[in-house]
Order: C-alpha cells, then structure tokens, then sequence
C-alpha cells in the first residue's frame, strides 16, 4: 500500500517535514517515491505547501494519507478541491485556486513562533 505522509528533515530542534509518497513499510525517513510537498511547522503561520497536480495523481490511483497529512489537507481544502477533481470540475481551474490559497498561507522563512511574543 502508498501512503502520503510526512518526512522530518532539518536539525535538532528545528523540525521541517516534506510530503512524500512512499511504501507503507518503508522507514519514517526511508525510501520514498516523490516528494509531493513541503511543511514548515515553525514559521507563523505554519507555511504549508503541495504539489496538488502530483497529490491528485497519487490519491486517484489509490495512495492514502497519513492522519497528519490529512489535517494539512484539511487547513488548505485540498481535500474539498480533490472531490470537486473527481466530480469532474475543471483541473487547471482548481489548481489555480490552489495558488491562491498557498500563496495567502506563505510566510517569512525566518518567522518564528518564538518572535511572535
């Protein structure tokens, strides 16, 4: 089974996570198929970011997304735009109301939940 789940990367202390696609027995930072996207949890707000064309590929020929991943889903609506992607609607539509969604989600790099007090 493929799973859509996420990968740690960055230092001690300073988590940043990818999106993957990769086999369900697989290691947490493991072999994997592609890299769908990319989660920073440490900038305020947490800057959330898809490949939605690719997501939409591995999600219709069956890949499942981890608990996690389908809360980050849930913040930026892909999973409405996917049911909408089933349902017919146009894809270059949806995809560029994705861009506007992330492109609102974005923050500095360097903002931190620790300068926002």
């Amino acid at each position: 089974m493929v799973r859509i789940r996420l990968r740690r990367v960055g230092s001690a202390h300073q988590p940043q996570y990818r999106v993957i696609v990769a086999d369900k027995e697989s290691p947490r930072d493991g072999r994997f198929i592609e890299i769908v996207g990319q989660y920073n949890p440490r900038t305020e707000p947490g800057t959330i970011v898809f490949d939605e064309d690719r997501i939409y590929h591995w999600l219709s020929v069956g890949a499942q997304p981890s608990e996690s991943v389908q809360k980050l889903f849930k913040i930026v609506k892909l999973d409405d735009r996917f049911n909408r992607f089933k349902a017919g609607e146009d894809k270059d539509a949806l995809l560029a109301e994705a861009k506007s969604v992330y492109s609102g989600l974005t923050a500095h790099p360097k903002t931190t939940h620790a300068a926002k007090a």
